[in-house]
């Protein structure tokens, strides 16, 4: 299986190849800039110290910047379970969009259709799990947004990328923003640590716990529970949490 894809070679990389096996993530983003032509400039300036592996353009065009077996530096700072620094063992897909700074946008069809065929054709040659396929926010909640809530995470679990829980909306509805006392939001910490979120602070990062907490939980609402970004542990953030644990477990 092959993929037809745009070269447009990216200096920002580490030299000493890795191997096949060293794989074992894959990591959206989105590249937050106003415009598409400012984002592969960027991507492919040696100055700025950043890189991906892929970028998916506006028109679904998939573009090389870096070849797989090369460390990209894409995901920065970054934890999931007893993982540290994922660029060693990750690819990264930047797509273009604005991002939050700048108006942020839904992804496009033909977006979308590109993820499924890049995301397929790598996880085919690289055997990478589901529960491995991340957002830079899951990876770096005090610091990234992206690839954000318009990220079409359930469509994509339809197609055998990533996961997602198996709840029925209507019983998600109705715990929508309804409180937990403390012993249920500890229920709520433990499980999403479970699934992979990093249970310690960055060292160096000046916050509290509370708010610590606070960007964990709006990190896992962007990827489980879109409709609503409020950094607060209710019933339905709680009762996926749960689910998720149980399909993982």
């Amino acid at each position: 299986m092959s993929l037809k894809t745009i070269l447009n070679y990216s200096p920002n990389f580490y030299s000493t190849k890795r191997t096949p096996k060293q794989i074992k993530f894959i990591i959206f983003h989105y590249t937050g800039m106003k415009r598409e032509s400012e984002a592969i400039n960027r991507l492919t300036d040696i100055n700025s110290n950043v890189s991906s592996h892929y970028l998916i353009k506006n028109n679904g065009e998939i573009v090389t910047i870096v070849p797989d077996l090369y460390i990209a530096w894409h995901a920065g700072v970054s934890f999931w379970k007893n993982n540290k620094s994922l660029n060693k063992n990750s690819i990264g897909i930047e797509i273009s969009n604005p991002g939050h700074e700048f108006n942020y946008k839904k992804y496009s069809k033909k977006q979308i259709l590109s993820i499924l065929k890049l995301t397929k054709f790598l996880i085919k040659k690289y055997k990478i799990k589901s529960q491995n396929i991340l957002g830079h926010s899951d990876v770096a909640p005090t610091r990234k947004n992206d690839p954000g809530e318009k990220f079409p995470w359930k469509y994509l679990s339809k197609h055998k990328i990533g996961y997602w829980h198996k709840l029925d909306n209507k019983i998600l509805l109705k715990k929508r923003i309804i409180k937990t006392n403390e012993f249920e939001k500890k229920l709520f910490f433990n499980n999403v640590f479970r699934i992979g979120y990093p249970k310690n602070m960055p060292k160096n990062f000046n916050i509290n716990k509370v708010k610590y907490l606070r960007m964990i939980t709006k990190s896992f609402q962007r990827r489980f529970r879109q409709e609503v970004i409020d950094g607060l542990v209710d019933q339905e953030c709680l009762i996926i949490s749960q689910n998720l644990v149980k399909k993982l477990y």
